[in-house]
């Protein structure tokens, strides 16, 4: 028998993923999900910002959305991960952890980014309970609350102005050198934030929620909460295993419709955009799976021409 041909497989079950899955379901494409059920926002409590569900914990999102995909009886779901990739536009070939092989025609790399460890002692024990990447997934709970930043140079004179919004009682941690110029520092120094550059000894907490940041040279900052800048990869060397062009910022490069430089392999959601907020990368995902949807039908309608 002629093994079937999927019209999709789609590496990764977040929101980027799911949104495709569900887009691709109700076009009556043939989809596969390949996805390891390891999510970076497993770690959090809530995921905020996604209108009718805001507050729902990530593996209820994941729930209730894979529920939703099964009206659709054209997609499927591999609990599994993906390891190699090889093959050319309308006939990739992709091998799984398990020993599952999948053939395709496209390929969606909805695969999103993993943390780097930051070898803070403490912050472990605190991510995704009061020490946080994102004011605006979770800014509105620690508002006004006397926070620490865990950040340095350009991106933190980003940052600092943006969670200004949310409260003005932050100390900054640059963990180290701060890499600020003069003109930096006396800008922080007229809104009354304080520095400190001294490396971070331990972070101090009781059930998840940070009690104090203690400094190398013995200074100890009280908080209620931290904001900090991660260390990114994207999940998956996939993508540069099957050639796709990589940004200097580390992520899979496309074009306004989610194509890579490799003909016939898409990505969307965090592994394609800075823009990490778990409605983003759904929105994404809807409109990449449409693009694929548009270039799967005008191929089969030439072909049947």
């Amino acid at each position: 028998m002629t093994k079937q041909i999927l019209d999709v497989v789609i590496i990764g079950g977040g929101p980027a993923g799911l949104n495709a899955a569900l887009m691709l379901g109700r076009a009556r494409k043939q989809v596969k999900v390949i996805d390891e059920g390891r999510p970076r926002n497993a770690v959090t409590r809530e995921t905020h910002g996604f209108l009718t569900r805001d507050g729902i914990s990530p593996g209820e999102f994941r729930r209730i959305a894979r529920e939703e995909i099964s009206s659709y009886p054209s997609v499927s779901f591999a609990s599994d991960t993906a390891v190699s990739i090889a093959g050319t536009d309308g006939h990739f070939h992709i091998s799984t952890a398990g020993g599952a092989t999948f053939e395709c025609k496209k390929v969606l790399f909805a695969i999103g980014m993993k943390d780097r460890p930051l070898n803070i002692p403490g912050l472990a024990e605190v991510y995704g309970t009061s020490a946080f990447v994102c004011p605006y997934c979770d800014g509105w709970e620690l508002r006004d609350e006397p926070l620490v930043v865990i950040n340095k140079g350009a991106e933190l004179m980003h940052f600092a102005p943006v969670l200004a919004g949310w409260t003005n009682r932050f100390t900054i941690c640059t963990n180290g050198p701060d890499e600020l110029t003069d003109a930096q520092r006396e800008e922080l120094q007229r809104h009354q934030v304080p520095l400190f550059d001294s490396p971070i000894r331990q972070i101090e907490s009781s059930g998840g929620i940070v009690q104090r940041v203690v400094l190398e040279d013995g200074t100890a900052i009280p908080c209620r909460g931290i904001f900090f800048k991660p260390d990114l990869v994207i999940g998956s060397d996939l993508p540069r295993q099957i050639g796709c062009s990589i940004t200097e910022t580390g992520m899979v490069a496309t074009d306004e419709f989610g194509k890579t430089s490799v003909p016939g392999v898409y990505s969307a959601g965090d592994a394609a955009s800075r823009q990490h907020q778990a409605i983003a990368a759904a929105s994404m995902g809807g409109l990449v799976a449409a693009a694929m949807n548009n270039e799967l039908n005008g191929e089969a309608w030439r072909q049947n021409g």
